[in-house]
């Protein structure tokens, strides 16, 4: 299954991908998949993947929206990694913001602290 991703850089600090800033890079990797079977579920889900830091969000993408059936099993799940926006050394927000239709919005949220150089954020959505 091939997801399009949707990408809002809100601050970007790379020249040609490269930390410039001297110190470790930081990255998140997300990982979403379902543990339920969710065959029957036609309704439809987007994603999207978030940082935030203490005052702003600095990246959120959203995944191509879906039907909840299609939401991908532990050996499928979506693996995606991102660097932090400028290599922000900050404590940190990162998760998966949801939306479902006509039902209304939630979120899985975790913290990544200051010091970290790796985010790992698992959502085994239910």
């Amino acid at each position: 299954m091939a997801l399009p991703v949707i990408s809002c850089r809100k601050d970007q600090w790379y020249s040609n991908g490269q930390n410039t800033s001297g110190s470790a890079l930081r990255k998140v990797h997300y990982e979403l998949y379902t543990d339920e079977n969710f065959s029957d579920n036609q309704e439809k889900i987007q994603f999207t993947l978030f940082m935030r830091d203490a005052g702003k969000t600095i990246f959120d993408s959203s995944l191509a929206t879906m039907k909840i059936k299609d939401i991908p099993d532990f050996d499928h799940r979506l693996i995606i990694e991102k660097p932090v926006p400028g290599n922000n050394a900050s404590a940190l927000t990162i998760g998966f913001v949801y939306q479902i239709e006509n039902v209304g919005i939630s979120s899985w949220l975790e913290p990544f602290p200051a010091g970290d150089t790796i985010g790992l954020i698992k959502f085994p959505f239910r």
